[in-house]
């Protein structure tokens, strides 16, 4: 059975973690969205006082027994407020899956953060280097990031959420599907990834699609991006004609943002066990 699959949202979802892993066989789709369960949480309503730490909200998780230490190797400017942090892994047994996220230990810093990995595991196989996208708050470790640390930087990684114990069902049916992904920031600029993104679409025309949401554009919008960008937030009208019994919908950003378009697409008769969003608040 062919599958599609939605992704909606305002930061870059697991697509691109595991592009080099999208369309490696007939099955692909099928580990996304099984894979998902592990570390994804079926929709719901989010209703919460107090901020919880990394650590507390996924007390749960499973965790690699590997710690291993990391150099910094390099820090680009993804956008006004992301840098993208290059590691350079000192551990040979240090591995990941695409979709995974580290707990981010620094030294003199009491609080442990929690990043998603934007890098594929290829790269770490290639050149010994992982890669994070974070962007500038006021927790302690994303602060650190943007305000003290530089080249050779020492830190120490461990990788939350390990899939290995699902293992792939053979002869289950699966067939290539579709992705479409709707991704919403403020401006062009803040739209991260945006030629990686484009990039895939032409490596698998049909396959995947991305359409650029943007709030606040004030500049002119490039020519490359002009086709595939929209002016506005994310709508009912936009995802109502992906509605099938066949297509998973994943939501990644902020609180406001996965509860508001969780109602939307309860609203258009999406059920609620075909949606997932990462838990990061």
């Amino acid at each position: 059975m062919a599958h599609s699959t939605i992704y909606v949202g305002c930061t870059v979802p697991q697509l691109l973690r595991g592009a080099s892993r999208v369309f490696p066989s007939h099955s692909a789709l099928g580990v996304l969205r099984h894979s998902a369960f592990y570390y994804c949480t079926v929709n719901g309503t989010i209703k919460s006082k107090r901020k919880m730490d990394h650590l507390e909200r996924t007390a749960n998780n499973f965790r690699q027994e590997v710690i291993t230490q990391a150099k910094v190797c390099g820090i680009t400017n993804e956008s006004e407020t992301v840098k993208r942090l290059r590691l350079a892994i000192a551990n040979k047994d240090f591995t990941f899956k695409a979709g995974q996220w580290v707990d981010f230990f620094i030294p003199g810093v009491s609080v442990v953060g929690g990043f998603s990995i934007c890098s594929s595991p290829g790269l770490l196989e290639r050149e010994g280097i992982l890669e994070l996208a974070v962007k500038h708050t006021v927790h302690p470790p994303a602060h650190w990031i943007h305000t003290e640390c530089t080249l050779d930087s020492e830190v120490a990684l461990r990788v939350g959420a390990d899939l290995h114990g699902y293992q792939e069902g053979k002869g289950n049916g699966h067939k290539l599907g579709t992705v479409k992904l709707y991704y919403s920031a403020k401006n062009t600029s803040e739209l991260l990834f945006k030629k990686n993104i484009l990039d895939l679409m032409n490596t698998f025309p049909g396959k995947i699609t991305c359409c650029f949401h943007v709030t606040q554009q004030r500049s002119q919008i490039c020519k490359e991006l002009q086709p595939h960008v929209t002016e506005g937030r994310i709508s009912a009208k936009d995802l109502e004609k992906h509605v099938s019994n066949n297509t998973s919908w994943y939501i990644c950003g902020p609180p406001p943002m996965i509860e508001s378009i969780s109602k939307l697409l309860s609203n258009i008769g999406v059920p609620g066990n075909s949606v997932f969003f990462e838990k990061w608040w």
